[in-house]
This record gives C-alpha cells, sequence and structure tokens, in this order.
C-alpha cells in the first residue's frame, strides 16, 4: 500500500505553509518533485527551498522526475488534456514503485491548494494498485491575490465566479456576477471585456519573492498588464498569474 499525500504548499513562500502542511511533509518517506524542463526550473528550485526549510532532521528523501509535456497543440482541448493526465499518471506510478518498492508514504507539493484549478486530484484517481489519497489543503492564489492587493473577493452580499481565461475569452463576463476571478490565462483574456466600468487588480508569482501587482479602472490598466506581463515572461521564462474584474458600483 502507498499512501499518497497531496499537500497544498500555497503560492510558494516556504513561511506559506501551514503547520499541517509541514506535519505531513515530515511524515513522509518520499517527497516527489516534477521538473518541467529548464524554462520552469525555478518551480522546482522553490519546492525543493521548502523541503530544506521544513525537512531538516527528517529521513525523508527527495525523488525528482520529469513531468510529461502537454500537446497544446491538440485540435481537441479536453481529449489533449485527458491524454497528458493518463501520461503523468503512468509517469507517478513508476516514480512511486521505484522509490517505494515495498509500500509506504509518498508526498507530492501542489502549489496553491490542491482542489483549486489543479489536476494533481484527477491525476493521482488514476493510479492503479492500492494507493490511498490524502490531501492537505493550501492557501490559493485567490487568497494571494487579495491579501496583496488588500481587498475582499466580495462585496456585501454579492456573488463572484471563478473561471478561467479560455472560458472568459469564449463566453464573456459570466451571467449575474458582480466579480470574476480569472485564472490559468495565458493570454490577457481581459482584453475581450468591454472596458467601461470595470476594474481590474492583477498580481503576477502572486504570495511569491518578486510580486508584481497592478490595479485601476481596466481601460487604463490593461496596455500597463500586457506590458509589464510580458517583459516579467522574458525575464523568467514562465509566470503565473491571476486577477479580479469587478463592475463599478452604479
Amino acid at each position: 500500500m502507498i499512501e499518497l499525500s497531496l499537500i497544498g504548499i500555497g503560492p510558494g513562500n516556504p513561511r506559506a505553509l501551514s503547520l499541517q502542511a509541514i506535519d505531513a511533509m515530515r511524515a513522509q518517506d518520499v517527497i516527489a518533485i516534477p521538473r518541467k524542463g529548464a524554462a520552469k526550473d525555478d518551480l522546482a528550485e522553490l519546492r525543493r527551498a521548502i523541503c530544506a526549510e521544513h525537512l531538516r532532521g527528517t529521513e525523508t528523501r527527495i525523488v525528482e522526475f520529469d513531468l510529461p509535456v502537454r500537446d497544446a497543440a491538440a485540435p481537441d482541448y479536453r481529449a489533449g488534456v485527458e491524454a497528458w493526465h493518463d501520461a503523468i499518471a503512468l509517469c507517478w506510478q513508476r516514480v512511486l514503485t521505484d522509490a517505494l518498492p515495498g509500500g509506504g508514504k509518498a508526498g507530492f507539493l501542489v502549489w496553491g491548494d490542491p482542489a483549486l484549478y489543479d489536476s494533481t486530484l484527477r491525476i493521482a484517481r488514476r493510479l492503479p494498485g492500492p494507493v490511498s489519497v490524502r490531501v492537505i489543503p493550501g492557501i490559493t492564489a485567490i487568497a494571494a491575490l487579495t491579501a496583496g492587493h488588500g481587498i475582499a473577493l466580495n462585496t456585501v452580499g454579492g456573488s463572484f465566479t471563478v473561471t478561467t481565461g479560455r472560458r472568459l475569452r469564449e463566453d464573456g463576463w459570466p451571467e449575474g456576477a458582480e466579480t470574476v476571478v480569472v485564472m490559468l490565462d495565458g493570454d490577457c483574456a481581459f482584453r475581450a471585456i468591454a472596458p467601461e466600468g470595470v476594474s481590474i487588480w492583477w498580481s503576477a508569482f502572486a504570495g511569491m519573492e518578486g510580486e508584481i501587482r497592478l490595479s485601476g479602472p481596466l481601460s487604463e490598466t490593461a496596455p500597463r498588464i500586457v506590458a509589464t506581463r510580458a517583459e516579467a515572461r522574458a525575464r523568467h521564462g514562465w509566470i503565473m498569474d491571476i486577477y479580479l474584474l469587478r463592475r463599478d458600483a452604479a
């Protein structure tokens, strides 16, 4: 039996982990760290830093592995994601079997929270054999965004919607929402929204060292975000960003 813990580590700051997450890390036989290529080595390095910070004095081993790459050119988005998740599950199975041939406890460190726009749980359910799954919640990117800007997620008694850049671009402003939080946006989908009467709060690398924040009326702030985002992505080789859109009160 392999006991797999999916440990939410928040936005990547070693000080942002919960005590529960730290306890879970220290209880593992193995922590598995995925590598996503040289362009995203910062992500693996941040996981290494978190392990160095919190695993001192333990016998927990670190195992690193190369993560399969998704075919971004696949004509069917959902089918492409499903095939990618299948490939990752097979990769995980090999890593866990090699690291724990007689069973034991393994942990994966999950950015933000495993339940919010993250596929780790879905991939874990694909693993064959006797595997139990435990989830440790983490600080979400949404919490890091709102904390960084010092704003509330919702208006008094108001509703909000969490969506993706692709859905915002294809479907427009979600019906009935006063506030919209957008994640997984690779192409600045806020440009598809009529900017009149809308404000935006945008963060890149939210909660991490070097966080970038911009906010203001969408009409004025959108061009600044586009330029700043492009510069940051070129400098780092990758970017994680999130933003909140809100219609101004009448």
